[in-house]
């Protein structure tokens, strides 16, 4: 084969090569993207002159594939993945080290490379596009049943409010005037329940930001000592390790005290439910921009990818029956939403969750 025969050759098979990637990534599943990933990188291998011995990593911060034979020590040719103007990985293509050197490529093959890594660049960012919209969907999709659930629960609060009050007080009236001990013991239950449900709607007010609140600026750092204070029987009973980090001191907010002592009481109730014997509970409080951010962190089983995005609305749990009403996380949201703040989760190291609290500076 002469060299007009060869070049033309290799032409084809790069021409070829870019045409299969072009094709791979418009029938791409961006659910399915590390295979589409893994056929760009043997297409890549056979359009390189050396075919039989080239091999192809490609690496991002979310992917990483590589044809069989590749190795860190051969001899390399790199053309980085840009995503949104900032470098999140490369594509390498490699010879064997002692066979071959880097004056082995040819520069259409780098030209072909740099053609590579600017689809692929573009296809992670149709990906990070796509990941956005959907997390922006679903944020909004839930905004909007939170918000219908909290006209619903308002109403349901405000209705029940009168009868369990009616109830109370005709229970406490009849144990005065029944001498009948066993009866008074069944009017005791009467009442024990009658409180536990005012509770319920108490907890369904406070989600649904019925309940009044009493803002002023007050000191975050001893709140949360004292909420740890409350809970150290809890802590001794599981043989929890404490773990404070208050990076900020002298933190002031606008808060109810009430609520936010509740946010807190929940929150660090929640780790401790959740906690395996002997496990550790970090609660850290730091700055982060215009924000205080409260870390409550556990080395629990941690939240499922599955129901991560329903564990604040109301009535949802993963507590066993009897257990929780699943109106803790939903209070919890409720009343940061209405103190301007946010909370989050995400997944602790090597297991657990961390539950990221916001509150706006003063």
């Amino acid at each position: 084969m002469n060299s007009t025969e060869a070049i033309l050759k290799e032409r084809i098979k790069e021409l070829t090569c870019l045409h299969e990637v072009n094709s791979i990534i418009v029938n791409s599943d961006y659910d399915q993207l590390h295979l589409s990933l893994e056929a760009i990188a043997y297409c890549l291998k056979k359009a390189w002159q050396f075919n039989t011995y080239a091999e192809v990593e490609i690496r991002s911060a979310s992917y990483w594939v590589k044809t069989k034979g590749f190795n860190p020590s051969m001899v390399t040719i790199k053309s980085d993945i840009r995503v949104f103007n900032k470098v999140d990985g490369h594509i390498l293509v490699g010879y064997p080290t002692n066979n071959y050197s880097i004056s082995d490529f040819l520069e259409e093959e780098v030209a072909l490379l740099d053609n590579v890594s600017l689809v692929v660049s573009n296809l992670m960012e149709r990906k990070q596009i796509k990941v956005s919209e959907e997390k922006v969907k679903r944020q909004i999709e839930r905004t909007d049943r939170l918000h219908i659930l909290g006209e619903i629960t308002a109403g349901i609060a405000h209705e029940l409010n009168t009868p369990l009050a009616n109830i109370l007080g005709f229970a406490e009236l009849l144990k005065e005037s029944i001498p009948d001990k066993e009866a008074a013991r069944d009017l005791q239950k009467i009442v024990d329940n009658t409180i536990f449900s005012r509770e319920i709607v108490k907890k369904l007010m406070f989600f649904a930001c019925e309940m009044p609140q009493e803002m002023d600026v007050i000191q975050l750092n001893p709140i949360i000592d004292d909420v740890l204070k409350l809970l150290q029987p809890s802590f001794k009973a599981k043989s929890l390790r404490l773990s404070k980090s208050f990076g900020v001191n002298n933190v002031q907010l606008k808060a109810d005290t009430v609520q936010l002592t509740q946010v807190l009481f929940n929150l660090i109730m929640n780790a401790v439910y959740y906690s395996p014997v002997g496990g550790k509970i970090n609660v850290q409080i730091e700055e982060a921009g215009t924000n205080i951010q409260i870390h409550i962190k556990d080395e629990g089983p941690g939240i499922d990818s599955e129901i991560g995005e329903k564990i604040f609305e109301p009535f949802f749990t993963t507590k066993p029956i009897g257990e929780g009403s699943g109106l803790g996380l939903s209070v919890v949201h409720g009343i940061i939403s209405s103190h301007k703040g946010s909370i989050s989760h995400s997944q602790n190291e090597p297991q657990g969750t961390i539950f990221t609290v916001n509150f706006p500076k003063l």
